[in-house]
């Protein structure tokens, strides 16, 4: 009797399951970006979105709920009900909370489902044409010539963040952090003379390189022509390759349904036509996972990046 009464439940569960998969979605989905509007995970985001509208027939909206190193956002969605309609746009930032932040409120790793990832890239250093220097061995060598005089501007907890530390510790020099509360603040205050070093994905410094505004010293991946991978330059434990990836996530709790329709239509949207000029565009490489393989993905992210915070020294909070 209690055997076919749990039979029931289950059989109950699976069918309430696929009756939500198959209603949704019903009403508006937000996508919450905790960054920046206008750099490249919102740019990312914002044809994301729209690809995703035109193939699921509801508006998808995007939110910009930037600061506390995308704490805050990350919160708003593991806050959120799990119902599919409020979803979060993130990358490895959320795998180093527990080393970056350890009082958060919420478990970051418990609290959010892996829906599906996104895309790759690897990053650019560039420096301000008043910086001596046209590649890494030479920047080093006039940081360390001038201790305490260069300052690197960057994103409070983002990739950018990472790798600079990362590679100042690396190359034993002296160096100024400014943290923004995003990347393009710290692009501005390049152009303005404020800072003097920043990192960034390619496609939002390659203008300004052109231009003459500022000069690349290294790129973190190994497609960019004429100017030295990290690893060329001295710095394999820089060179992470790619740097990033961006992901969706929902609330802990989200049907499974929700979650896997969610996901093929995400893997559907990368692989369309529509898409491809946008990744040429921002120098993204797609990257398509089912559910259970984002799982995998991301515990091997949670072990890779505490250590290598670890050793930065990089104070939390």
């Amino acid at each position: 009797m209690f055997r076919a009464f749990g039979t029931a439940l289950l059989g109950l569960a699976m069918a309430c399951s696929t009756a939500e998969g198959q209603d949704y979605p019903s009403q508006t989905i937000k996508l919450i970006v905790p960054f920046l509007a206008g750099g490249p995970v919102d740019a990312l985001s914002r044809v994301v979105a729209q690809q995703l509208q035109n193939r699921l027939g509801q508006n998808v909206i995007v939110e910009n709920r930037s600061g506390g190193g995308t704490t805050i956002g990350a919160k708003a969605v593991a806050s959120a009900p799990p119902d599919g309609y409020t979803l979060l746009v993130i990358g490895p930032n959320i795998a180093y909370y527990p080393v970056l932040f350890p009082d958060l409120d919420f478990d970051s790793t418990k609290a959010l489902t892996r829906v599906a990832t996104l895309v790759t890239w690897s990053h650019v250093i560039a420096v301000a044409p008043t910086v001596p220097a046209n590649s890494v061995p030479e920047l080093v060598s006039h940081a360390k010539a001038n201790p305490g005089t260069l300052a690197f501007g960057f994103g409070l907890a983002t990739m950018p963040h990472i790798v600079g530390v990362t590679f100042k510790q690396a190359a034993g020099i002296d160096i100024i952090d400014v943290p923004y509360r995003g990347g393009e603040q710290a692009r501005a205050d390049l152009l303005g003379g404020r800072v003097h070093i920043n990192i960034a994905p390619l496609p939002q410094l390659l203008p300004l390189i052109r231009d003459g505004k500022i000069r690349a010293v290294a790129y973190t991946g190994p497609d960019l022509p004429d100017v030295a991978t990290m690893t060329e330059s001295g710095y394999p434990q820089v060179g992470f390759n790619p740097d990033v990836w961006m992901g969706i996530l929902a609330p802990a709790g989200t049907p499974t349904a929700i979650v896997d329709k969610l996901n093929r239509e995400v893997n559907a949207v990368l692989k369309s036509e529509e898409m491809a000029p946008a990744l040429k565009r921002f120098g993204y490489e797609a990257k398509i996972t089912t559910p259970a393989e984002f799982e995998v993905f991301f515990a091997a992210e949670l072990r890779k990046w505490p250590p290598i915070l670890k050793a930065t020294g990089l104070n939390p909070q």
